[in-house]
């Protein structure tokens, strides 16, 4: 699948990202979005310890480090999501990779 992707990342864009998800961490807002220990992608319970912060459009595809734009994921969904956006996570799980590269 990464074959049709183009990144073309900001490496300041990406710096200043990171920055700002490690004060969201901090934040109560996130302690409260961890709490249940669930992961948003596969719905797992697997304890507040074993989230991580996933930025739904990642921050090299142009996301941000904002409430609107990250969720609570466990290692494995955050790890097989990559630098997928939703909408290509969706073609992957569905195995239509090159659903739109054929004509």
């Amino acid at each position: 699948m990464s074959d049709w992707i183009d990144i073309r990342k900001d490496g300041q864009h990406v710096a200043r990202e990171r920055e700002k998800a490690r004060a969201l961490r901090k934040s109560l807002w996130w302690q409260q979005q961890v709490q249940a220990g669930v992961c948003h992608y596969c719905r797992k319970h697997v304890g507040p310890a074993a989230l991580t912060l996933d930025h739904v459009v990642p921050v090299s595809r142009g996301g941000t480090s904002t409430k609107g734009n990250v969720v609570p994921a466990c290692d494995a969904c955050n790890k097989g999501k990559k630098f997928l956006t939703p909408a290509e996570q969706i073609l992957a799980q569905l195995g239509l990779e090159g659903l739109g590269g054929e004509e």
